[in-house]
């Protein structure tokens, strides 16, 4: 198990080491910089801040430089908010991103799986048929669509939960809500599929021919082994919910840190775009690593193989 996961780690440091050089190459290879958009920039004072910021260096200097940095998990300062760095800026927004992933991954667990596993129960029945049309919905509708729908009748019409910024915990509903719903949907129709495969399964049929209860059938025996699909997708999903919130958080103006990233961009703020890019890879990948341990407590099978 140490060795996996030291093998793991070491996979991902090799991972973020190439993403941050591919990505260090693109952001300077783009024509202009980050302080070309301002015009009125006298010539001297743009020197000075190149100077500050070593981009009057070669590139393969700077690059260098960069790695050095990255070395002390310093992801370096912003190239246009005054007397901020990358880290400080991934300090200050990531709460609220972490808060709106997190809400929408609980909806997810919580509403997804149970409506799959029951529409697979009632297959062809009108509540599997009734979820499957829902569910399809849920999957076509983008979250920006679903968000404006969720103003207008919460937040506008019923005057239930506020529409813009944060206040407390009902502050990120609405968002939360809008941001799973996709989830939810795609979720459900896997855990339909995923249930409807192990029902017909041997192992199944001599449950049932032993006497047990319904309830120990399908959750003791079947559920345990339609989660594998699940969990493969559960890891991705929940990262991206977490670091995908970019319109949302912009819709309901919650402090995350998608307007960082998204005026970075505009900004060419190189150390944001870069820093924030190697933040989310780096916790994909750990929602990953964190999904391939949890096959390891659920399929007695991949214990063995990985031992």
């Amino acid at each position: 198990m140490i060795r996996f996961i030291l093998t793991r780690l070491l996979g991902i440091i090799v991972t973020l080491l190439l993403l941050a050089s591919i990505t260090f190459f693109m952001m300077h290879a783009v024509p202009g910089g980050p302080f070309t958009k301002n015009s009125k920039l006298p010539p001297e004072v743009e020197a000075a801040l190149k100077a500050k910021y070593h981009l009057d260096k070669p590139i393969i200097v700077q690059y260098l430089h960069y790695l050095e940095r990255l070395a002390h998990l310093d992801l370096g300062p912003s190239l246009k908010y005054d007397g901020l760095s990358v880290n400080d800026l991934i300090r200050m927004g990531f709460p609220a991103s972490a808060i709106v992933g997190s809400i929408a991954i609980l909806l997810t667990l919580l509403i997804g799986i149970p409506t799959g596993v029951y529409a697979a129960l009632k297959q062809n029945k009108f509540q599997d048929r009734f979820g499957m049309i829902l569910s399809t919905i849920g999957v076509v509708t983008p979250s920006f669509v679903l968000a404006t729908i969720l103003i207008y009748v919460f937040g506008l019409k019923l005057r239930l939960l506020p529409i813009y910024g944060v206040d407390g915990i009902k502050g990120y509903i609405l968002p939360a809500l809008a941001l799973s719903g996709f989830s939810i949907s795609y979720i459900a129709r896997l855990t339909r599929s995923s249930m409807l495969e192990v029902l017909t399964q041997d192992y199944m049929v001599t449950a049932k021919g032993k006497g047990l209860k319904p309830f120990q059938i399908i959750f003791k025996h079947g559920f345990r082994n339609a989660m594998i699909p699940i969990l493969t997708v559960l890891g991705p999903t929940f990262a991206a919910l977490v670091t995908g919130t970019f319109v949302i958080e912009k819709i309901f103006a919650l402090p995350g840190m998608g307007k960082h990233f998204v005026q970075s961009i505009g900004n060419r703020d190189y150390s944001v775009i870069m820093g924030v890019t190697l933040f989310y890879a780096l916790f994909l990948m750990l929602m990953v690593l964190v999904v391939d341990l949890l096959y390891l407590l659920i399929d007695p099978r991949i214990k063995l193989r990985q031992h």
